[in-house]
Formats: structure tokens, sequence, C-alpha cells
């Protein structure tokens, strides 16, 4: 068996996590940012190629992204500030300056960690794996979304000071909508608390809500898309969430995605999408403002549970609003068993329906 393809603070490994967005990463410069507890160079070269490498040059410690860009024989690379060495998106190093004829070091020897990426709809992607040394082609393929839109319409995110399965089980708890999110401009108390009844289904590395039509709202619904309007929310592995409300000519596409920063703290990145309504083109400026206190919301619930956890060695999970909640722990130990023996992934998760009140 290989190692767990888990970190020692339960983090999921040889997995795709988003990164950044593209509109973060500029031609010619770089950062640095927190993934799973490792220090990550993110740029994009003055050509265009996304950068993605371990922050840590292996001489002296310097963070990479402190450097500058610099081309080295007709290739970009990564110029560490003390001491020049130099750092090609492949990782490899491709000069030590201080070398002089005769020495024996082979600068192409030294290499920092590289991460797989991919690039699509205005998000970039990275394959983080159990081998820190692995530089191949990933098995597991980018994820795929089915966004039609090239790039989002705006973006809001949040740094929950929480471990990432509890950052997912927050954001996939049905119940705490009237409570959490009650304003007037989203779900009144006035509303009450109404019986949803909803299929679950099976799907890649995770679970889907069947797509139906919108059983409230649908006033809204009819004034921004029309007729023939249906929606569906879907989870997969290891953190990302969306929403799709859509018709023949309209889609409504929201994507949340959770990077984990280390085991303490959990970036949440909500990206929303449209195409073909010049209505949510002009609504734009209200739904930026409310979708960041939407966000907001569920981060000071999670500051509230922070005061409770240290008090509690488990917490009660009840049937049927907690059924997700346990599904992604199911997940993630068959993620960690198949990849423990190089098998195939099998869900776990059966077609089924849900019963709630809120």
């Amino acid at each position: 068996m290989s190692d767990p393809a888990e970190t020692k603070d339960g983090l999921l490994l040889d997995c795709w996590y988003f990164a950044a967005t593209s509109h973060e990463l500029k031609a010619g410069k770089q950062f640095r940012r927190m993934i799973l507890g490792e220090p990550v160079l993110l740029g994009r070269t003055m050509t265009g190629e996304v950068l993605a490498m371990r922050d840590v040059c292996p001489h002296r410690a310097v963070p990479l992204s402190a450097g500058r860009q610099i081309e080295t024989n007709g290739v970009a690379t990564i110029e560490c500030p003390y001491h020049g060495w130099r750092f090609g998106g492949d990782g490899m190093c491709k000069l030590m300056p201080s070398l002089v004829e005769g020495q024996p070091y082979d600068a192409s020897k030294v290499k920092v960690r590289h991460y797989p990426h991919h690039e699509a709809n205005g998000l970039v992607f990275i394959y983080v794996a159990q081998d820190p040394r692995f530089s191949g082609t990933p098995d597991l393929p980018p994820p795929e979304f089915g966004i039609k839109a090239d790039r989002p319409k705006f973006v809001v995110s949040r740094v929950f000071s929480a471990h990432m399965d509890n950052a997912v089980v927050g954001l996939m708890d049905p119940a705490h909508v009237p409570f959490v999110h009650n304003q007037w401009w989203w779900r009144p108390p006035s509303v009450g608390l109404k019986v949803k009844e909803k299929q679950f289904e099976p799907s890649p590395y995770g679970w889907a809500i069947a797509r139906h039509a919108p059983s409230s709202n649908s006033l809204a619904y009819r004034i921004l898309f029309g007729e023939g309007v249906t929606t569906q929310i879907v989870f997969m592995l290891p953190g990302y969430r969306w929403e799709v409300v859509e018709n023949a000519t309209i889609q409504f596409f929201t994507l949340t995605c959770l990077t984990p920063i280390d085991g303490q703290s959990t970036l949440i990145t909500q990206i929303s999408y449209w195409t073909g309504s010049m209505l949510l083109d002009l609504i734009r400026p209200i739904l930026i403002p409310a979708a960041r206190e939407f966000l907001d919301q569920d981060g000071r619930m999670v500051d509230l549970q922070n005061q409770g956890l240290p008090f509690t060695k488990a917490m009660l999970w009840i049937d049927d609003i907690d059924v997700q909640a346990k599904w992604y722990m199911k997940l993630k130990r068959e993620w960690d068993q198949s990849r423990a023996v190089g098998r195939a992934f099998e869900n776990p998760i059966e077609p089924c329906t849900l019963k709630w009140r809120s």
C-alpha cells in the first residue's frame, strides 16, 4: 500500500485545487499563496504561460516570488533575489551564476517542486500530488463544470477560520439558510419554514440534487430567465460546489471553490458567471455586495462555531439535514482507500430522497 492520500491535517492529496483567478496572474509577475500548508508561487510569464511551483529556493530558502522574471537561453525563468539562481516553469534550475568552469555542479539536477496546472473559464487550478517529486501527467483530469461563459462576471472570497472539513459541511448544510441568511433581500423570517424534498443522485466524485424546475422564487426566475428554467446543485471532491440555473438561452452559474490554506483555515472563493442576460448585467452592481454579505454571514457563523469546538469531542449529526456531511466523509475515506491500493474510485453514494424543514 502507498501512503494515504491525505496530509497530516486530513487534507486530500492527488487532487486539483483552485489556486487563483486568471485575472490575478499578471504577465511578468508572480506572488505567493499558501495551499495545503505549503508556499506556492503563482504567476504568468510575459508570453502568457502559467507558473506554479514551490515558493522556496532550495539554496537558502528565500521565496522565489520575491525575485524577478528573466529570460534564460530563450526560456522564461524566475530569478532568486539572493544569489540569482534561475528556475524555469518546469521547476528545473537553468542557471547558477556563481559557478565557474570546472566546478562539479550541474544546475539542471537542482529542482523545486512544480505543480501541474490547468486554466479554464478564467480560473487556474493546480494538481497537488502526494509525491512532492511528481512531475508527470495526473491520472485525474482537471475539474470540468459545464460553464458556458469564458470568464467570471464577478468574484468574492473570504478566509474561513476553519478546517476544510468544517467549511465543506457548513456550506452544504441545507437547514441553516432561514437563520443565517434571513435578510429581507434573500430569505426574510416572515417566509417561515417550509418542508423541502429533494432527489439526490451520485455524480463524479460527489453528488447532485437532480435537475429540476425551481419550486420557489418562481416569479423572480420568470423575470430573469423566462420559461423553461431548471436548476441543479452539485458537490465534487475535494471541495467544489456549484449551482446552475438555466434555460435554452440563459445560464447563471455560481461556483464555490474551497482551497485549504492549512489545517486551520480555508479560502472560500465564489465565482459567478452568466450568459445571455442583459438584465443580470444591469443588476450586477447589486449582486456583488449581496454575494459578499452572503459569504460573510457564513464566515461569521464559523467564527461563532470556533468558540464552541474546543469544548466538544464531536458534533451531533442527524438525518436528513446532515446526510450530505456524512456523504462527504464517506467520499474522503473512499478517496484514501482507492489511492492506497491503486484502484478506481467507487462512489459510495446511492440515489435517494432527502426531506427537511427550512
